[in-house]
């Protein structure tokens, strides 16, 4: 990867991991941390400090060196290079419940550079932050005296608006929000932050981007994959939790924000809180209508037959968790006004690809009518994985004697080689260590997404039942009556 010379330079940094030693460490942390360090986004003088329980040093740092080869092979590293990286890495071990293991990691973070600037990031189930919060609190870790300390936690924020707010105030009793880094890994992602300079950078396209040329926007996640490891999260999550709520709510926002005052973190998520407080607010009586709710069932993916979520180690037989999820929303401000977004997520699809299509008005009359078929309505798509990039699809003249069209589509991949583009855990970790907290969630972003799907929540928390789709299909119950009225219907990624 190759590092933009205007990029900020972090400052020597004890990066602190609480729960070094699980699957999040081990599949993106260490190697995002690992090319960072070769690509000069980590200072050459910062230090990295596993918190670990059980394992020892030497087990840990064999533990992290055999996940870069099984979850990474593409961050090469040999001998030598291994032997550098290692002589950054320290450890320290002991139970998060104990007040001395934090005593412990005080004890641990060097002077760097006359400072003794730290991260905590905590890898570890959200049960933990307050406690995590608290400990570092009590053992001076969070006081600046001596440095910048900046506390990472991963979603869930929360799995309700009362459990998200609780976090909050656990951790604003300790921390200032300045302090809080609340990280999305969808935020990270080269297509996500291309949308705020295509939107503002492009003169050409902002004039178009209100109701009065878009019918609808749709931002959608699928996956081929299954609840994996994951059954005692999921069945209490569920896909709106686990993604809508967060991820495709956030990058709602950025589609629909007015222009910030200025580039800076707050100015930013300004906007976006004013997009949030717009959103129409689902009535008990809605629910049925603007949302769609269905769970897989056994399929065919890849020529690979899998089993439905019902039959998925730790998932109860009788269970209605949906594992597919749709939302309608809109937007009452006057740029929107009108628009339906439709936000979906779902697991067991027939590909893995994650979209913002932007879909435009047909044109008012066609011209050739009487020569040729109906010209479809433009888009515009952000594709988020795999291969990103932008496309625009047009309408064009059929080659031959004809007046006849046929879509066009121009692409604009991001890069032809795939080692050019950062990982999210790359940009968003830089991100914290330089201070810049513009793709992180406030704690006011956070509280007002869950008002948004609390009445979603609540309508569904005593269905017995649920829709099903097979696994490997786009065949979702009710999918194409939520879309009926925009142009072209439900979009499949293609």
């Amino acid at each position: 990867m190759k590092v933009n010379q205007s990029m900020d330079t972090a400052e020597p940094t004890n990066i602190v991991i609480f729960g070094a030693t699980g699957d999040l460490t081990k599949r993106k942390l260490i190697p995002a941390l690992v090319r960072m360090i070769d690509c000069g986004l980590v200072h050459t003088d910062s230090r990295i400090i596993g918190v670990i329980r059980s394992n020892t040093h030497d087990e840990w740092l064999q533990l992290i060196r055999d996940g870069l080869g099984e979850y990474s092979p593409r961050v090469a590293i040999d001998d030598a290079g291994w032997q550098v990286f290692a002589a950054r890495v320290k450890s320290v071990s002991g139970d998060l419940s104990d007040q001395k293991t934090y005593e412990d990691i005080s004890t641990a973070l060097e002077p760097l550079g006359g400072k003794k600037n730290a991260m905590f990031y905590c890898a570890i189930p959200p049960a933990w932050y307050g406690r995590v919060a608290s400990g570092l609190s009590n053992a001076g870790l969070i006081s600046e005296v001596e440095g910048y300390r900046r506390l990472v936690i991963e979603k869930p924020f929360g799995m309700d608006l009362e459990s998200a707010h609780a976090l909050n105030q656990e951790l604003l009793s300790v921390c200032d929000e300045k302090q809080i880094y609340r990280i999305d890994h969808y935020l990270g992602k080269e297509s996500v932050q291309n949308l705020l300079v295509y939107r503002f950078a492009n003169s050409i396209m902002e004039p178009l981007w209100n109701r009065n040329y878009i019918d609808s926007v749709q931002i959608s996640a699928a996956e081929t994959l299954g609840i994996e490891y994951r059954a005692d999260y999921y069945e209490h999550s569920g896909a709106l939790r686990d993604m809508i709520q967060s991820h495709l709510m956030q990058l709602m926002t950025l589609v629909a924000m007015e222009p910030p005052v200025e580039f800076t973190a707050d100015a930013v998520r300004d906007e976006k809180m004013k997009v949030l407080r717009a959103v129409h607010r689902i009535s008990p009586d809605e629910v049925d209508k603007l949302t769609v709710a269905s769970q897989y069932a056994a399929g065919t993916i890849n020529d690979e037959s899998v089993p439905a979520y019902v039959s998925e180690e730790g998932v109860s037989p009788d269970s209605s968790t949906e594992t597919f999820a749709a939302v309608r929303f809109e937007i009452d401000n006057w740029r929107w006004e009108g628009v339906p977004f439709i936000l979906w997520s779902g697991k067991r699809m027939n590909k893995k690809v994650s979209e913002v299509l932007i879909r435009f008005r047909k044109p008012p009359f066609n011209l050739f009518d009487s020569h040729a078929s109906v010209p479809h309505a433009n888009s515009l798509v952000f594709r988020l994985q795999p291969d990103g990039g932008v496309a625009l699809r047009l309408n064009a003249k059929k080659p031959g004697l004809t007046t006849d069209n046929e879509t066009l589509v121009m692409r604009a991949p991001y890069a032809d080689d795939e080692e050019e583009v950062a990982d999210a855990y790359e940009v968003l970790m830089h991100d914290v260590l330089i201070g810049d907290e513009t793709l992180f969630s406030r704690s006011d972003e956070v509280e007002e997404s869950w008002t948004l799907v609390e009445p979603i929540l609540q309508a569904w928390k005593n269905r017995v039942s649920i829709a099903r789709y097979r696994a490997g299909t786009w065949s979702v119950p009710d999918m194409d009556k939520l879309c009926a009225d925009c142009v072209g219907g439900w979009h499949l990624p293609s």
